[in-house]
């Protein structure tokens, strides 16, 4: 199939040898970091935060969090361009929710008089807070709504990267205590240019299941 969309599907891939020496430009940096603004949410609860490593003193310290696990990521965190740590809310309130109901009305999207309605719309999140009043899990499934989004983003704009599950929270939640202000970070994607040469990943052929195999028409 011949689409553009088909064509960045087919070009993404995951990298798993970066150059050091090659940087993301200002001006992609700037599409990807509203890109991940304007991320889709449930309720348009957006309960995350994205953090952004780019200097040497941030790398340097995602590079630390890696002193008890996962250290075959380790060295990503110095030669991406970029990381984005994407970072969830575990106990994202209604008031949090009213924030963003306000900036509904604020911007035009919402008219004033169905606030309270719109209001209404926590109940999703309710349905999904314990006694403790941990959503977290519901709360990092939006996160990877945003990281689909940006995959995308990412390849439009010909950026290579890796999503990374193999990262230590704790460590993150140490490390970048302030940046998050209470938010869990549980998965990182590096971003930035292949190494030509030593990524074995790159331009290979997709891997991916027969359309009837996962796909059904009812």
């Amino acid at each position: 199939m011949s689409h553009p969309i088909i064509n960045d599907l087919n070009t993404r891939y995951t990298a798993k040898k970066y150059d050091a020496a090659k940087r993301i430009s200002a001006d992609d940096m700037a599409v990807i970091k509203e890109a991940l603004r304007m991320s889709a949410s449930s309720i348009n609860s957006q309960p995350w935060k994205f953090v952004i490593v780019e200097s040497d003193a941030a790398k340097q310290r995602f590079h630390d969090t890696f002193a008890n696990m996962h250290q075959f990521n380790q060295a990503h965190a110095k030669e991406a361009s970029h990381t984005i740590l994407f970072a969830y809310d575990p106990n994202f309130t209604k008031e949090k929710f009213a924030k963003r109901v306000d900036a509904e009305v604020t911007c035009g999207h919402l008219p004033a008089d169905m606030y309270d309605m719109f209001m209404g719309a926590y109940a999703f999140a309710e349905a999904n807070t314990d006694e403790a009043g941990f959503n977290g899990n519901w709360t990092k499934a939006q996160v990877y709504i945003a990281l689909g989004n940006i995959l995308h983003t990412l390849a439009r704009l010909g950026i290579d990267s890796t999503p990374m599950e193999g990262v230590d929270p704790t460590l993150i939640g140490e490390q970048f205590s302030a940046e998050l202000d209470g938010h869990v970070c549980e998965l990182a994607l590096a971003i930035g240019y292949h190494k030509d040469g030593e990524d074995y990943n790159h331009g290979l052929p997709k891997a991916r299941l027969a359309m009837d195999d996962v796909l059904v028409t009812a």
